[in-house]
């Protein structure tokens, strides 16, 4: 009897360890977030706004001149470079064999001239010794010969500039200073001369704040009022701007992703501000908090 009262008082300790066990199983773990930094405006009158980080030259799509299989790519994202320097290549096996046959052209039109030079030659050596023997015509051909041969020379030598200069074409170099900010150029791959998706894209090292203001805001907005940008997520990163031109126009906000056909029913004003040299890094396409003193802006007596 004694060994029964024992068995049901251990399943009854197993049943209540599985029951605590599946209970404690099922309780949703707290989630371990950080509170966002509150934001503290810089001016005690402001106009805020979005910037979004570009190239100061604005960003180059790079594209091809000629269409064909892609060879080499001579660069990596996040790469700078110079004027001059070799981005990618593409196949230019056809191009270089018919350079091989024009400066084979060459040298037969050499020896063509050469020929019609000897026998224009011998003509004027047996003309100085007995002129009757060589008549006007035959004289006036010769010479012609030897115009016609130096004339396709000219040409050979012309064709083959020509094919160096398309050569040159096949190369695609860098035409100013800057980095590189996108690269879907793969070895082996075929590009089109008119494609419209750029594979490649050159910015400069310098990069400008393109700051979206609401059409509300704008009677607030002084060209060279202070300006502040802030770190999305960080409000202690923070960057001051430089006031660069103001696109005359206002016009439909376009939403953020990128696609021309996303708009809102928000007209704004796009101002261009030069980004000094900041201490932390910052990004191609990056958004940053704007705030823009709007305290001193003439209007206090309306």
């Amino acid at each position: 009897m004694k060994t029964f009262y024992t068995l049901v008082f251990l399943a009854l300790v197993g049943l209540g360890i599985g029951i605590a066990t599946i209970m404690y199983g099922n309780q949703t773990p707290k989630a371990q977030t950080k509170p966002i930094i509150s934001m503290q405006p810089p001016f005690k009158s402001y106009i805020a706004g979005t910037g979004i980080v570009e190239a100061q030259n604005t960003n180059i799509p790079i594209g091809s001149a000629v269409s064909g299989i892609v060879t080499k790519v001579y660069v990596k994202v996040g790469e700078e470079v110079k004027v001059g320097d070799s981005l990618f290549g593409i196949d230019d096996k056809q191009v270089r064999a018919r350079i091989m046959l024009a400066k084979k052209e060459i040298k037969i039109a050499q020896a063509e001239l050469l020929k019609n030079k000897n026998r224009f030659q011998v003509l004027k050596n047996l003309k100085h010794v007995s002129p009757e023997l060589v008549t006007k015509e035959q004289y006036q051909s010769r010479r012609d010969d030897v115009e016609l041969a130096k004339s396709e020379l000219d040409l050979a030598q012309t064709k083959v500039k020509q094919l160096q200069n398309e050569l040159e074409r096949y190369t695609v170099h860098a035409l100013m200073d800057g980095k590189i900010l996108q690269n879907k150029m793969r070895k082996g791959m075929y590009i089109d001369k008119s494609m419209t998706t750029p594979l490649l894209v050159l910015g400069n090292k310098s990069m400008n704040l393109r700051i979206s203001i609401n059409e509300y805001d704008v009677w607030r907005f002084q060209p060279h009022a202070k300006a502040v940008a802030f770190v999305r997520g960080h409000p202690k990163l923070k960057i001051s701007l430089e006031y660069n031109y103001t696109k005359p126009y206002i016009v439909p906000k376009t939403a953020l992703t990128g696609l021309s056909t996303e708009r809102t029913d928000t007209r704004v004003l796009q101002v261009i501000y030069t980004l000094k040299e900041p201490d932390f890094p910052l990004y191609t396409g990056q958004q940053l908090d704007v705030f823009i003193d709007a305290e001193n802006n003439g209007t206090k007596g309306i």
